[in-house]
């Protein structure tokens, strides 16, 4: 399809680039759609922002592969099949105030919005255990701050642009502090897999 370029890394991986950002975890969907059906091997189909990588390709398969992007129709994403993660929150972050007057609400009402969203992991990245989550109307978007924090708390619930998330450990950071998570930790080596939220996993904070 239009839309898609494939960019060779390396000898066994592509990295598919996409104009259109929403149509990221519908076409990482689909791959792993096929790959599941038998029709194609690979090791790791990995969404980004604007990406999904794709590894452990063979020549063949990477001949599939284009053969299935040059077929594939964007479509809408229905997430909804995702396992769901309930993550307790104390919305006590500095930033709630700020985040709350820039959408016309009280704290209480940006709590009570917050809380009533089904966010998706979109992608991981930034740090292990990082999962970038969609899920907040277009006009809820919220700015970084002008001024990044050398360093933000493990487990802080924090939004930024149209995503939110939960660091999980501390690390410099400009997004919006908005709570403090609870539960089980984000990463964990002795866990399969590591991370808490992968993606296409549903994620609902309780306030």
């Amino acid at each position: 399809m239009s839309g898609v370029r494939i960019l060779p890394m390396g000898a066994g991986a592509v990295l598919l680039e996409l104009d259109d950002a929403v149509q990221v975890p519908a076409l990482a969907a689909a791959i792993v759609a096929a790959r599941e059906a038998g029709e194609i091997a690979t090791r790791d189909v990995v969404p980004a922002a604007t990406t999904v990588l794709v590894s452990g390709l063979s020549r063949v398969d990477r001949a599939v592969l284009e053969d299935l992007v040059a077929g594939w129709e964007p479509s809408e994403w229905d997430a909804a099949d995702g396992p769901l993660v309930e993550i307790p929150v104390a919305f006590d972050g500095p930033d709630l105030a700020d985040v709350a007057a820039g959408w016309a609400l009280t704290p209480d009402q940006a709590v009570a919005l917050i809380a009533s969203t089904e966010f998706t992991v979109a992608f991981c990245g930034f740090a292990p255990g990082f999962a970038y989550l969609t899920g907040l109307p277009a006009e809820r978007e919220v700015p970084r701050r002008a001024e990044p924090r050398t360093a933000v708390p493990a487990r802080a619930v924090a939004l930024a642009g149209p995503y939110a998330g939960v660091y999980p450990r501390s690390s410099p950071g400009g997004w919006q502090i908005v709570g403090t998570a609870f539960g089980e930790p984000l990463w964990d080596v002795d866990r399969t897999p590591p991370a808490l939220l992968t993606p296409g996993t549903r994620v609902r904070f309780l306030a």
